[in-house]
């Protein structure tokens, strides 16, 4: 028996994987160390998304190699630039999430057993549904490590969901690179089959779900938004990146949307729910972008007023096309950053400000910073709740908070008796990015 230690950076498609691989080898029998210099086996999952998240990751491969007895390195860096630990003169094993359990393990379990317990965090359950994508944008490395969408039928996912509510999740997270294609490999898309099949699970519990390109989710956007409409089990969240605000950019970037087919799936759901949180992406100093096409995604942006908006500088990426092409100075590209993410922050802000005295049904997802806790409103938004214990709130609860005040990102809120609580609906939110480069660690 072997003890281990893992890390996740990454996307929530990281998180549910290296959830899989803790699965696994707690089910053959090995356990947690308390940290990763006292694991037999140190497992580095990892994220290449921007240069600087690469660096990050041969950083850390650097440290735990010097602490640990044996290192493990998986995700997307180790497939999309394994070379790059080796020429770093990194001691580390190489492998693909799914074959790390057996490498550990000796070949003796080199799956899961069916009735092996789901690992969670707190009361979250991560479903990746599907693994890849079926864009070929000019500017991304992770396509060379996840490749074209591999999708698993609908009910081995909802077994797999099933599972998760039985084991206590009260929120599951639905991933992928682009769960709007999921499905797309076997000639149909059944993202919106999927999602009914899960809100239909007995329990009570919420269902996120994570990032869809606009361009994969058009032409089912319409029964998609239906889906959203009649399950009160799903956040009314939906995070589709547009990445600019000018068609000549996004044709440069080989995206599969345009602007206009961003704006009718914005207006899609705008049309059928009541309130909802759009959450999408902005890419600032593509090599082609021009000043004129910089100004049409700050156009963009104040237009369709989304309340999470995730703005990252242009960063040329190993292997890709878009690492050929001339690239903007780094004082454009800071200049047009800051910018942007000064108008985020004033559309954020708005949102929150208007939510101000309404009251909101939410559940707990999570401890925050001393005695607080998370919670998500229906339409996913975060709301704070301080001096949990003494409120006698708990994660897992479901609750109806008053909102009281915000800090731009997320808004404050107490706690209100059920025969005083009247639900609030208003526009507006901002939550942390599921697919940013970020950390988790685990040891149990």
């Amino acid at each position: 028996m072997a003890t281990y230690h893992i890390e996740t950076y990454g996307c929530s498609s990281n998180r549910g994987e290296s959830r899989e691989i803790e699965r696994a080898l707690r089910d053959g029998g090995h356990r947690p160390a308390d940290g990763p210099e006292d694991a037999d086996v140190a497992i580095l999952n990892t994220c290449t998304v921007v240069e600087k998240t690469e660096r990050n990751m041969l950083r850390r491969a650097e440290e735990l190699a010097e602490i640990t007895a044996e290192l493990v390195v998986t995700g997307c860096m180790a497939l999309a630039q394994g070379e790059a630990f080796e020429e770093a003169d990194v001691d580390a094993e190489i492998l693909h999430w799914d074959e790390v359990p057996a490498y550990v393990l000796n070949g003796e379990c080199p799956t899961v057993t069916p009735d092996a317990e789901p690992v969670l965090d707190g009361v979250v359950g991560i479903l990746p549904i599907a693994r890849g994508c079926m864009s070929n944008c000019s500017y991304c490395i992770t396509k060379f490590a996840t490749g074209r969408v591999d999708s698993p039928s609908v009910e081995e996912n909802v077994e797999k969901a099933r599972a998760l509510v039985h084991a206590g999740a009260k929120e599951i997270r639905v991933t992928g690179q682009d769960t709007g294609v999921y499905g797309w490999d076997e000639g149909d898309r059944k993202l919106p089959e999927l999602l009914d099949r899960i809100c239909d699970i007995d329990g009570e519990f919420r269902v996120r779900l994570g990032m869809a390109n606009p361009g994969g989710i058009h032409g089912i956007h319409e029964e998609l938004a239906d889906v959203f409409a009649r399950n009160e089990e799903l956040y009314d969240f939906v995070h589709a990146p547009v990445q600019s605000g000018s068609d000549a950019v996004l044709e440069d970037m080989r995206r599969q949307h345009r602007v206009g087919k961003f704006r009718e799936v914005v207006e899609t759901f705008d049309d059928r729910l009541d309130h909802w949180t759009l959450s999408t992406d902005f890419i600032v100093g593509f090599p082609t972008e021009s000043d004129a096409d910089h100004e049409r995604s700050m156009d963009l942006l104040a237009e369709v007023r989304p309340e999470k908006i995730n703005v990252t500088r242009f960063s040329k990426r190993p292997g890709t096309d878009a690492a050929e092409m001339k690239g903007l100075g780094g004082t454009v590209k800071k200049e047009r950053s800051k910018a942007m993410s000064e108008l985020k922050m004033e559309v954020v802000g708005e949102a929150y400000e208007s939510m101000v005295g309404e009251t909101f049904e939410a559940l707990v997802v999570e401890e925050g910073t001393g005695d607080s806790v998370k919670c998500r409103d229906s339409a996913y938004r975060q709301i704070i709740v301080q001096k949990a214990t003494e409120r006698g709130v708990e994660v897992g609860d479901f609750l109806e908070v008053e909102v009281t005040g915000h800090n731009t990102v997320y808004a404050f809120g107490d706690p209100v008796a059920p025969d005083s609580a009247e639900r609030g609906s208003v526009d507006g939110e901002s939550v942390e990015r599921d697919d940013a480069p970020g950390s988790t660690t685990s040891s149990a």
